[in-house]
């Protein structure tokens, strides 16, 4: 059956920028942006959300790249989904592999953040991923199902697919080491299969995304695959003209 989702591309900016380069990466974006037919998200470090919301051009949503998984009061630190909402941010990334790792967040954290998202009106882009032990351990695919697993437990498939879900392998995020296609579409091909389990007619709508150093060299490879509708690119976004090329090649 041919792939009718639309694909969607989502720089994730990490703990990058000024205020002053994301306004600069917003207008020299712009122009770009008609050419291109997937769906384009950027996702800034939450100081900078409302600048950016109030420039962004049509066709640029802005997300965020954390969200607390609790309902606004006594939480140092924490932001409130509708606090981002209120400030014009329409995407939110939950369980990015930074965030388990540096942070401890677990399933169960993950599963709670996408649910908190969901119920304010964001979509989430909720992350899955092993690192190179886990990889190399033959876990993959129980480390990605136990990951997927608790967020559907949660919220539900259907739920899910008003998001994205992103497979990224740990073991290729920032390291310049990337997932060749094939081990890519295997993941995604699995992961998409246990959420048809599940729901199936969801299962063909949801929209899987790749990350892990993915670039304007290896995007169109990886574009290419069956079960790849985009991707959550981190260093490779910083860079406009990179950036733009791998939005050039999501079809």
């Amino acid at each position: 059956m041919m792939n009718r989702r639309t694909s969607l591309v989502a720089a994730n900016w990490k703990m990058n920028g000024s205020r002053a380069s994301g306004l600069a990466w917003l207008e020299a974006f712009a122009p770009r942006r008609a050419a291109l037919t997937c769906e384009v998200v950027v996702c800034a470090p939450s100081v900078y959300l409302a600048a950016l919301s109030a420039a962004a051009a049509k066709g640029i949503d802005i997300g965020a790249q954390d969200v607390s998984e609790r309902e606004p009061g006594a939480f140092t630190g924490d932001v409130a989904a509708t606090m981002l909402v209120e400030v014009g941010c329409h995407w939110v990334i939950v369980g990015h592999s930074e965030r388990r790792q540096l942070h401890g967040e677990g399933d169960a954290v993950v599963a709670a953040k996408a649910e908190a998202a969901l119920k304010a009106g964001l979509r989430p882009i909720v992350c899955v991923g092993e690192t190179l032990a886990e990889r190399e351990a033959g876990q993959t695919q129980a480390v990605v199902a136990r990951q997927l697993d608790a967020v559907l437990d949660r919220v539900g498939a259907a739920a899910l697919a008003r998001g994205a879900l992103a497979y990224e392998p740990v073991w290729a995020i920032g390291t310049g080491r990337t997932a060749t296609p094939a081990q890519a579409q295997e993941v995604h091909s699995e992961l998409r299969a246990r959420v048809a389990a599940r729901d199936s007619g969801t299962a063909a709508a949801l929209r899987l995304l790749y990350g892990g150093s993915v670039k304007p060299a290896n995007a169109a490879e990886l574009f290419a695959q069956a079960d790849i509708d985009g991707g959550l690119i981190g260093g490779a976004s910083l860079v406009v003209d990179d950036f733009a090329s791998i939005c050039a090649a999501a079809r």
